[in-house]
């Protein structure tokens, strides 16, 4: 497990946990990160301070404490656990709510303003969509939607 330290285009800074170098990249360049402050899926990287060492310190140990074997173990057991609780609210809102696309902020609107009959949606808004839509008392949530993957 690796910790990386991630940036999206509105400038959050956040980390998150990969199984490794490759996985972290490939999961950054197909979009599927989400920034957990605005929703953005534009999310790359951020710098890291290289460790330097002096010349007193080659050769020793280094001064970080080595993660063990057992608490990798408990949170990759814990990263499981919240991709399944994840699946599952998923499912729950594909089941129960209804899909709107990219016409959700208008759908929101549409219900907030007494227009249409209220209901659960779910769909696609822009970071800055939602932030409007929020401005105007709407309650709307973003959640990390990754692409279905399709088995080929």
């Amino acid at each position: 497990m690796i910790l990386y330290d991630l940036i999206c285009d509105r400038e959050h800074q956040f980390d998150s946990w990969f199984r490794n170098s490759s996985v972290a990249t490939k999961l950054v360049k197909a979009g599927q990160i989400t920034c957990p402050t605005c929703g953005s899926t534009k999310v790359q990287k951020a710098i890291q301070s290289p460790r330097i060492t002096t010349s007193k310190q080659r050769g020793k140990a280094p001064s970080l404490p080595v993660p063990a074997e057992k608490p990798a173990a408990e949170v990759t057991q814990a990263m499981t656990k919240m991709t399944e609780a994840f699946n599952e609210l998923r499912k729950t809102i594909e089941k129960n709510f209804d899909h709107v696309g990219d016409k959700f902020p208008d759908e929101a609107r549409k219900i907030h303003y007494g227009e249409t009959p209220e209901r659960g949606i779910y769909g696609e808004a822009t970071p800055e969509q939602a932030k409007e839509l929020t401005d105007e008392g709407i309650n709307v949530y973003a959640l990390p939607w990754p692409k279905k993957r399709t088995h080929s």
